[in-house]
């Protein structure tokens, strides 16, 4: 990785106790990141900027995050990408337009990018495995139900280590 760049995302961390728990279940599913990515919801996925950049990021989600008012998240069940993507994911039933007027306004300015697939606001709990796992993932968590406030989301850097990071939090207002 070049020395010169910091790659970032920005997320929506999912809280206790049901963060631990859905990095369980990814963990027991096999799936390889499970370790190195902690619970969230994207805002802005991987995205590569300058050392010198990262100050200016940090002041622009602060601004977004001082123009932002909590709202009330519902994840429930599961859903899928597949086939154009192998994910097996827990939805939102609550909350998606706060997710995306918030991701909306993280992606301007400096963030501004193009995105690969249209904005969806979920939790990943298995990527990249097999058709029977991500299946077994589907039906295992598909009971599944969370609900809880956002107040606030985090700045995330890969770290040499391939884990995601929280760098800093901004929170509300």
């Amino acid at each position: 990785m070049d020395s010169s760049s910091t790659l970032i995302g920005v997320a929506i961390a999912i809280p206790a106790p049901w963060a631990a728990e859905l990095e369980q279940w990814r963990a027991s599913f096999g799936d390889p990141q499970a370790t190195a990515i902690p619970a969230h919801i994207t805002l802005l996925p991987p995205t590569r900027v300058s050392a010198e950049e990262l100050k200016d990021v940090e002041l622009h989600l602060a601004e977004v995050a001082t123009g932002s008012r909590e709202f009330d998240i519902h994840l429930r069940g599961t859903a899928t990408f597949r086939p154009v993507s192998p994910v097996v994911f827990i939805a939102l039933s609550m909350g998606i337009s706060g997710c995306e007027s918030l991701e909306q306004s993280v992606r301007t300015g400096m963030l501004e990018r193009d995105l690969d697939y249209p904005y969806h606001p979920h939790v990943t709990v298995a990527h990249d495995l097999p058709d029977e796992v991500l299946d077994h993932a589907y039906e295992s968590l598909s009971d599944f139900s969370a609900r809880f406030t956002v107040d606030a989301f985090s700045l995330y850097v890969h770290s040499d280590s391939g884990v995601w990071q929280v760098r800093r939090t901004f929170s509300f207002g």
